[in-house]
């Protein structure tokens, strides 16, 4: 009778042990193609082609734009006067830009409800939906006949985007040049976690005032040409959690955990008080 009981009470503890390792290992059983990026084999006669669009100024953006030319006087009245801190006195100083050599730094341009800037020296400026080099053809049409060979330096000072949800390090962060694809943006938010879905992430970009939405499927190749492939200024990218996250947060589940541990406790507990 004794040896029918310990031999119950330890089958039922390894029952049980078994049990509670399946359910604390649940989360961890998420198949691994599901966190392999771009799977499968690429076209490369269809992707070699895919270009990135060129970012084009929005209401709403900050541009930094420096004029220089051959005449360095005659270039200052069209460049923004800046203040600038740790001069060699320990003070502070104004300046401004247009002589060769000069740091690109101004306080920029803000871009107003109607495309226009107040542009230093010119007035105003319609610059909604001009690329860079559209802006530049511009300034250079309208400075030609006063500056010696104009040429300008012009960049976007909220180039930025946002990450959120499944990633290791949510945030906003500014784009480092020119433009950055979302592979290159995942880089920097230190890539998706274990519990981020790589087949739907949700792309948020503003465009003429009109908000647009788009799902990127990170697992498969195709998405490099995607328009929304490469990032533009003020996009919000979110990446969802899979199931297996919600499960690993589930209260039942650690209840469940927590119970059959006092289980385990009581059979162990029972079986040393039988066997002696």
């Amino acid at each position: 009778m004794k040896s029918n009981l310990l031999s119950l009470l330890r089958s039922f503890l390894y029952t049980a042990i078994t049990l509670t390792v399946m359910c604390m290992m649940l989360p961890s059983c998420l198949n691994t193609r599901h966190l392999i990026y771009m799977q499968g084999s690429f076209d490369t006669a269809k992707l070699s082609n895919a270009s990135f669009a060129e970012p084009v100024i929005q209401k709403g953006d900050l541009i930094s734009i420096i004029v220089y030319s051959d005449n360095p006087e005659a270039t200052r009245i069209y460049n923004q006067t800046l203040i600038t801190t740790g001069s060699a006195g320990g003070g502070t100083s104004e300046g401004t830009l247009g002589l060769a050599g000069s740091a690109p730094s101004t306080p920029g341009y803000p871009v107003d409800e109607n495309g226009n800037i107040e542009f230093q020296g010119l007035g105003l400026l319609h610059v909604d939906g001009l690329t860079r080099a559209a802006l530049k053809d511009t300034l250079n049409n309208r400075l030609k006949d006063f500056l010696n060979n104009p040429y300008f330096a012009i960049r976007f000072l909220n180039h930025r985007f946002t990450m959120l949800g499944e990633v290791a390090k949510p945030g906003i962060y500014s784009i480092p040049g020119d433009h950055v694809n979302i592979l290159e943006a995942l880089g920097m938010a230190g890539d998706m976690t274990f519990f981020g879905r790589r087949d739907n992430v949700l792309i948020v970009r503003e465009t003429d005032g009109k908000r647009e939405f788009a799902r990127l499927d990170l697992t498969k190749p195709d998405i490099m040409a995607s328009p929304y492939f490469y990032l533009q200024q003020n996009d919000v990218v979110v990446f969802e959690p899979t199931k297996k996250k919600v499960a690993a947060n589930d209260q039942s589940t650690i209840r469940n955990i927590t119970i059959a541990t006092s289980i385990i406790s009581t059979v162990v507990l029972l079986y040393t008080i039988f066997k002696k």
